[in-house]
Order: C-alpha cells, then structure tokens, then sequence
C-alpha cells in the first residue's frame, strides 16, 4: 500500500501562540490536509505557546537566544538550525517570533519561511505597527503573510486581509480585529503552499482575503 508522506511544519513563536494554535486547528481538522506540525520553539521559557503545543501533543521546546535580545545570530542560531533540520520540514512558520532572522538562517532553508504581520506591507514593517497606523490617521489596516528574506517584514507577500480603522479604536481594539484574520489567513497560506497552488516564483501580487472562501 502507498503512503503518501505527510508535509512537515515547524513553527516559532515567542508568547501566546494564537497563531499557532489556528495552524495546529487547521491541520487537526483538514483544512491543512495531509500535514503534521513536527516542532515547536519558543524564545521565551515561559511562552504560553509550549504548553498549548504540548496539550496538542506536539513537540515543543524553549531554545535560548541569549545573548541577543531582538535578533537570532551567533550560537545561538546555529542551535536553531540543528535542531530544526533535524525535524526536516518543508516549511517554517514565524508566528509572533518576535527577533530578526538574519542571513545564516534565511539561506539554511531558502524561500520556506514565512512570516505573519499586523499590517499591509508593505506599509508600516517592524514594531508598534497599530500605534503607527492611528497616529497617521489611516482608514484602513490589516495583516500580511509574507516569505522572509534580510529586510526586516521584505519578503514577497503571500496574502493580505483588510480592516477598516474606527474612528474609536485604540491600538488594543485594532490589534484584536486584525488578529482574527491572521488565525484566517495564516492557515490558508500555508495550505496554498503545501498543496502548490501557489509558490515563491509564481507570486507577483498577494491575495486579497475575501470572507466568502469560508476557509
């Protein structure tokens, strides 16, 4: 009997793991089929993330990134390339890692990164993203799935969602509505992915999210 083999996930996360919760739901229910999430790691010890990922029985496990505070380099990036080509996978998910990856790990698993953002890329990379956008008065937000290359939120965008901003929003009360479509549109990239609907090289412009494809 032939079986096919399962694509392979490794996720990374540095806090809550909403993101990677939706992914690990989408695979556990089909939406993501024919996939296993091999691996999880987190930055921080006490990221609620392992233990979401261990309840789910997925292997998780905290990698130091010391000395380093806001980048992946050194040693400790050589620690993070072992142990995830250990696991093999066909893609890395950055969800909420919140460090740059730098060259060395970028070129160890060439265009198999990607990375979810809280804006429209290529508008407003980096930090503090939501105060960004209400301080410049904009209409509208969203979130973007995006391949990671060197430049910080640079790569080639995968798809984007859209969020009109209200004229009472706070940075809070935007971020909760732009993250309910990156537990959309996360899951559904990696889907496209896996399933070659789309790929690196045949991307020009991203998607744009639309509610009826009920994914």
């Amino acid at each position: 009997m032939f079986f096919k083999r399962k694509h392979r996930l490794v996720i990374l996360i540095s806090g809550r793991g909403s993101n990677m919760k939706a992914i690990i739901e989408a695979v556990r229910d089909g939406r993501i089929p024919n996939t296993r999430v091999v691996g999880v790691i987190s930055d921080n010890p006490q990221a609620e993330g392992l233990t979401i990922a261990k309840k789910y029985g997925i292997r998780a496990k905290y990698i130091s990134a010391a000395p380093y505070k806001t980048k992946l380099e050194g040693k400790a990036e050589e620690r993070y390339i072992a142990t995830i080509k250990r696991w093999k996978p066909d893609l890395i998910i950055l969800a909420g890692f919140m460090r740059v990856i730098k060259p060395r790990f970028i070129q160890s698993f060439p265009n198999r990164i990607i990375n979810i953002h809280p804006s429209l890329l290529p508008a407003y990379p980096g930090l503090h993203t939501h105060e960004r956008v209400l301080a410049a008065g904009e209409k509208e937000s969203g979130c973007t799935v995006h391949f990671v290359n060197e430049t910080v939120d640079g790569g080639k965008r995968i798809i984007q969602a859209r969020v009109p901003v209200l004229s009472d929003d706070t940075p809070q009360s935007l971020a909760a509505r732009i993250l309910e479509k990156e537990h959309k549109i996360l899951p559904y990239a990696i889907h496209l992915l896996l399933e070659k609907k789309i790929s690196y090289d045949t991307i020009t412009e991203p998607l744009q999210w639309r509610e009826e494809w009920n994914f």
